[in-house]
């Protein structure tokens, strides 16, 4: 990193030159697999709601794959838009264009291939309307929230957390060609559980939000407002999450599996608001944790509640 200029140096310079193995780990990391991974875990779900049992496996194995190019091409583009505010942040600090390891001209390249790249695949795999519904993902993602949303209002991550909600609809859409009433209630709770998904992780990182000039909640709100505002997400969350039992005709399974996991959601969110109230930091990454296993959970029972017969 260039002192002077606040600009990172020639890679040569700075790095030797990566092995092949590194090279392709790099781009991997390009693609924000974790946030990818969390994406994916709600597209089978969805498929079997939609199918009532299990789907064409083929069909499941074309549009996880096309998810996840869809995904991932959204995340390089973030990368290459935020490379300048992952610099002076801490928790991206070995993002690939950050170290160097790869070109912004090579990941924007990348970006715009993988998300071509997906978007063909869904057409010609699955269907139209998943196709669509892929490229509305990418743009939702890159345009409404990184470059539009982000650096300007605390509301960010709402709206632009509709972008993780179509691995929902995508799922469907490749099973029934159309969009029925399940799949928006599904949506819905994605994307109430987002805010108060990440949120959490604002608070931990406050100082290098504020750093990188990012109004996140928890840089312009105090600890109060903030765990308020979690407290309330997660209680429309659960909230929407009960509202597939009779859209969607769900079993004992689900009723007390949902139940179960969104109780535990919500005594995590007030034990964070509380300890604000007291004037303490709390464990805000305990509940971003249990907001990841509270999805995973959800998406468990939604996927096998329809295979059994009762």
């Amino acid at each position: 990193m260039s002192i002077e200029t606040g600009t990172p140096a020639r890679a040569s310079e700075a790095y030797p030159r990566p092995g092949a193995w590194r090279t392709v780990k790099a781009y991997v990391a390009l693609t924000k697999p974790r946030v990818m991974e969390l994406l994916l875990v709600v597209t089978v779900p969805a498929m079997i709601l939609a199918q009532g049992g299990l789907p064409n496996l083929w069909l499941v194995l074309a549009t996880l794959i096309g998810g996840a190019m869809s995904a991932g091409s959204a995340g390089a583009f973030n990368c290459y838009i935020d490379r300048e505010a992952d610099r002076k942040m801490k928790r991206t600090e070995n993002r690939p264009l950050v170290t160097g390891e790869i070109s912004d001209r090579n990941a924007l390249v990348f970006a715009w291939v993988l998300g071509v790249v997906s978007i063909v695949w869904l057409f010609f795999t699955t269907n139209w309307l998943a196709a669509v519904l892929g490229v509305a993902a990418i743009f939702t993602y890159v345009v409404v929230y990184t470059i539009w949303l982000k650096g300007r209002s605390e509301q960010n991550i709402v709206w632009g957390g509709i972008a993780g909600c179509f691995p929902v609809l995508i799922g469907w859409a490749a099973v029934t060609g159309s969009l029925d009433w399940p799949a928006w209630v599904f949506f819905l709770v994605i994307f109430l559980w987002t805010p108060a998904h990440y949120w959490p992780l604002s608070m931990k990182y406050r100082e290098d939000y504020a750093a990188a000039g990012v109004p996140m909640l928890g840089v312009v709100r105090g600890r109060i407002t903030v765990g308020l505002q979690i407290i309330l997400y997660a209680w429309a969350t659960v909230a929407a999450s009960l509202l597939l039992i009779p859209v969607a005709q769900m079993g004992i399974v689900y009723i007390v599996i949902s139940v179960a996991a969104g109780g535990y959601f919500l005594v995590r969110a007030h034990g964070l608001y509380h300890q604000a109230i007291r004037g303490r930091e709390g464990k805000p990454m305990g509940v971003f944790h249990t907001s990841n296993l509270y999805l995973s959970v959800l998406s468990v029972a939604i996927a096998i509640d329809p295979l059994l017969p009762f």
